[in-house]
């Protein structure tokens, strides 16, 4: 079995269970931790992630945020000054950008289609990194998770620290790890 297929057969396992009701958002938060150069197997079997929520009587909405940059910037007042001097983007980014990826997610969240029997899966966090820490968005959508958020997380789980890409430093997530050494964890 690959490591995409045995990510699946853990999801599949914890998202069968019976879901606890009255949890916080980070508890209600669930982390598919895989190494960063499975992103392309991961995306192309995702809807194997689906299929298990299916299968266990939940429903499914994606989000992805690979072209969440990209909109913003098009949208950018002053873009092509900040193309001549990006040092210049920094501040805008730690404000603006978060504000706009957090929304984006919360929109999705809140949808009129999202209720507490659905997972709403997030991929395309490695298109954040440099711009925005994936921490600081969950931090702004916390209170709007209804049923669970599946984050397909591409980087490294340990001593319930994640690190996106492997490159930052970590967080520390109250979220449940799926991975591949561990299964499912116990944050």
């Amino acid at each position: 079995m690959g490591r995409i297929e045995e990510l699946v057969t853990r999801y599949r396992n914890h998202i069968s269970a019976p879901w606890q009701r009255n949890l916080a958002g980070d508890q209600k938060t669930i982390f598919v931790v895989y190494p960063k150069e499975d992103e392309r197997k991961l995306r192309a079997r995702r809807g194997l992630f689906e299929m298990a929520t299916i299968d266990a009587e939940h429903k499914w909405k994606s989000f992805n945020f690979t072209k969440t940059f990209a909109t913003w910037m098009a949208n950018t007042e002053y873009r092509d000054l900040y193309f001549e001097s990006p040092e210049d983007l920094t501040m805008k980014l730690q404000s603006g950008f978060l504000q706009y990826a957090a929304q984006e997610l919360q929109n999705v969240l809140t949808g009129s289609d999202v209720d507490a029997k659905t997972v709403v899966a997030v991929y395309g966090v490695a298109s954040l990194y440099g711009f925005t820490k994936v921490s600081l968005i969950l931090k702004e959508v916390i209170y709007d998770i209804r049923g669970r958020l599946l984050l397909f997380f591409p980087g490294e789980f340990d001593n319930n620290n994640y690190r996106l890409l492997d490159a930052r430093d970590g967080w520390n997530y109250l979220a449940v790890p799926i991975t591949l050494h561990n299964g499912v964890s116990d944050s």
